[in-house]
């Protein structure tokens, strides 16, 4: 061919030629299978595969008695049960790709043990990649990618392949690179970022198993250590691509400025979280109630914000910096025992003695209230003289599983009190107002003179 030819010529005659190989690998396969000859390859198929199963039991058993032996699901749990599912086939494979050199010497053929081999490698790949890669989308872009190579191992295709893509050169910002070296950077680039990420997961695991750490500064610690590990990741991922960091240092200076005024409300959020941590005003576990009217249990502090969980089971993130800028109400910051106030009321002309009975008495039959604590048992208010009631208030000190409950608790003493009040016939008034008239004369008046308008309409 001369010189003159043209790139896209030259692509189009490569794209020919490997359309025609895999047209003639696929008809010889298939004429191989058809032959006299694949009743041999067959056979020794079979017997690696029986070979492999017995010689399987021994390390299988071991495997199993191993992971039985863990009191928890752990890493070494995992890896044992995962090893155990592919020592079958990975002997079955290792005796396959011995057996095919064999062919070679006696002169056989062993077309279909390649492909039966291929396949079996391909298949422990995809079994290891979906038992131990959590991540659905990387997990099925590595499966693919072991069955596309092996399908080009078996048509004899995969260093055709590979020579077309290193010899095919393209270029991108003033730099040449062949397909096959772009392919291998993002390859190891998608590799570094994906172990930054494990790295992460397992240090921040570490640090929350740790008790010499607050659950607290543990979990920041961790995102910390996670953030960090991608990013060193990412650093490793560009100089294998070929990026010259010291022009993305210079790049990244000039972006910064731009960017850190879109990122203020981030670094706030940060800074806040650290701050939380340092003073320890609002630990995990805690229960808050925020000036935005957020109420519940502390379940995480994160870098940007805190995972606060309601009673009615609604999981909240709340920015780091509403526990900075605005009042934040601690139940359990020192002690989580608190009071409560019940207010109700009863008629005027009770009984007080019987109505601090009735009190004291709902105050026992309610499990949240603290008892056997000197100073601290219940009482009977008369707070109010009020429009139409005697208003008191039952005072309260609660229990600890009590603080962060506080719909409920006030829900239980209020029936207590009504069960309590009818139980003593004491009456719980309703509003309501006495007229007195000082003089009638005007009323009857004005009643005949409205009933003989009526007669008078009426006729």
């Amino acid at each position: 061919m001369d010189e003159e030819t043209s790139p896209s010529l030259l692509n189009t005659l490569k794209l020919e030629d490997v359309l025609r190989s895999i047209r003639d690998d696929v008809v010889h396969l298939a004429a191989e299978f058809v032959s006299y000859a694949s009743l041999w390859q067959f056979l020794a198929i079979v017997i690696a595969g029986i070979a492999g199963f017995f010689l399987s039991r021994v390390p299988v058993n071991r495997l199993r008695k191993l992971a039985e032996s863990r009191e928890r699901p752990d890493v070494v749990f995992h890896a044992a049960v995962s090893s155990a599912r592919i020592v079958w086939p990975v002997l079955t494979a290792l005796l396959l790709w011995i057996t095919i050199p064999a062919f070679d010497q006696f002169g056989l053929r062993n077309e279909i043990l390649r492909v039966a081999a291929s396949l079996l490698n391909a298949w422990i790949i995809v079994r290891l990649i979906t038992s131990n890669i959590r991540d659905g989308m990387v997990a099925n872009t590595l499966a693919l990618l072991a069955w596309l190579i092996a399908a080009l191992y078996i048509l004899r295709l995969l260093q055709p392949v590979t020579e077309s893509l290193d010899s095919t050169i393209i270029e991108l910002g003033g730099v040449k690179f062949s397909i096959l070296r772009l392919l291998t950077s993002l390859a190891v680039a998608a590799f570094a970022l994906w172990l930054g990420r494990i790295a992460g997961d397992a240090a921040q695991a570490q640090l929350r198993s740790s008790k010499k750490l607050t659950p607290s500064m543990a979990g920041l610690l961790g995102q910390v250590l996670k953030i960090a590990f991608i990013i060193i990741a990412i650093l490793i991922a560009l100089q294998v691509v070929g990026v010259n960091l010291t022009a993305l240092t210079i790049l990244s200076g000039t972006l910064g400025i731009g960017i850190g005024f879109g990122l203020q409300a981030i670094f706030s959020n940060f800074v806040s979280g650290l701050i939380i941590l340092i003073e320890k005003s609002v630990k995990v576990g805690d229960f808050i109630e925020l000036q935005s009217g957020v109420t519940g249990l502390v379940r995480e502090i994160n870098i940007r914000s805190t995972l606060v969980t309601t009673n009615d089971n609604v999981d909240i993130l709340v920015p780091n910096e509403e526990f900075i800028k605005a009042q934040v109400i601690n139940w359990t910051l020192r002690e989580a025992r608190r009071r409560v106030r019940v207010p109700f009321g009863v008629a005027y002309g009770s009984d007080k003695e019987l109505v601090r009975k009735a009190g004291l008495e709902a105050a026992e039959e309610v499990e949240w209230t603290l008892k056997g604590m000197p100073g601290r048992s219940p009482q009977v208010w008369l707070t109010k003289f009020g429009d139409s009631a005697l208003e008191f208030e039952l005072v309260v000190w609660l229990t600890d599983a009590a603080v962060s409950r506080p719909a409920r608790v006030v829900a239980d003493y209020n029936w207590a009190l009504h069960t309590a009040l009818e139980k003593y016939e004491l009456e719980i008034p309703f509003p309501q107002r006495d007229l007195h008239l000082k003089s009638a004369t005007g009323l009857n008046v004005t009643v005949e003179t409205r009933k003989a308008k009526f007669d008078s309409d009426t006729e």
